[in-house]
């Protein structure tokens, strides 16, 4: 039998870190990495180019987020006329009013802006689960509550080896706060569902304290022993990925795991070495 028509089409922007396992393979409207007046979309710099240029390049990078003109075009390419619009928090980004401004461009798209209140993983995540109800026929106003209940079980935790990059792009704020100005310490930062900002949870003396304390954070969140769905991201170290992968498996059953690099755009704020993890509880909510 086949699987019904998508009645809607999904896309989303660069804060979107993608997993090969999830449905995350839609439109982006990029991001971009300006080092001075040289500017690149998220996907004309790898990662390799990226570190060359931090440790090269006299001039620090910055990241502008996508016009309104990029959203046209990522919706465009969908080629239907409902679209459903998955966007990086509006907390960290003004990448969802840039979405809202593309409507004028395209008045013939019913389009639907959904603010996933984090980034990255967990906004593959929530990805996930609006593709997957648009390949299985449900309507649009299931996908939104799919997404929202996803986002309500994950959390994203991550560690950086220095705050110096955030601090040299002005995100640092309630982290730095929350260090007391200990900057030498390694922060366990998360995104605050009701800010939709980066916020510190935990820190460590160490880089390697930093991995295992974000794992323990996980599991003091859902309990040890409780069944996990976990999306690793790495920096210049994928061994880093593997190292709290490992940490995790000794205390929870993992019933899926993936692991993906943190995109350019992303990297530029947390600097080349970085260690995070999306979590959420067992099943997916669709499934359960």
């Amino acid at each position: 039998m086949n699987a019904p028509a998508p009645g809607f089409a999904v896309v989303t922007d660069g804060g979107l870190d993608a997993y090969a396992g999830l449905r995350n393979d839609v439109p982006v409207a990029p991001f971009s990495v300006n080092f001075g007046n040289v500017s690149f979309k998220t996907h004309e710099i790898s990662r390799e180019d990226l570190y060359r240029q931090l440790q090269t390049n006299p001039e620090h990078p910055t990241s502008s987020q996508p016009t309104p003109q990029d959203w046209s075009a990522a919706i465009q390419q969908t080629g239907v006329r409902e679209v459903l619009a998955v966007t990086i928090s509006s907390g960290l980004s003004g990448s969802r009013n840039a979405a809202e401004q593309a409507r004028s461009l395209l008045p013939d798209v019913n389009l639907t802006i959904h603010d996933s209140r984090t980034l990255s993983a967990a906004q593959a995540f929530q990805l996930h689960a609006a593709v997957t109800a648009a390949e299985r026929g449900e309507t649009l106003a299931t996908a939104v509550d799919w997404m929202t209940r996803v986002h309500e079980e994950t959390e994203l935790y991550f560690t950086i080896e220095t705050l110096e990059y955030l601090r040299r792009g002005g995100r640092i704020g309630r982290v730095a706060a929350t260090l007391g100005g200990l900057l030498n310490l390694k922060p366990v930062i998360t995104v605050d569902k009701g800010t939709g900002q980066y916020t510190n949870v935990a820190r460590a003396r160490t880089y390697r304290g930093g991995i295992e304390a974000v794992t323990a954070q996980v599991t003091q969140k859902y309990g040890e022993g409780t069944p996990l769905r976990v999306g690793l991201l790495y920096g210049n170290i994928t061994e880093d990925a593997d190292q709290a992968l490992e940490l995790l498996q000794a205390r929870h059953p993992i019933v899926w795991s993936g692991k993906a690099p943190v995109n350019p755009v992303l990297n530029i704020h947390t600097g080349p070495r970085a260690l995070g993890i999306a979590a959420a509880p067992g099943a997916w909510p669709w499934e359960r």
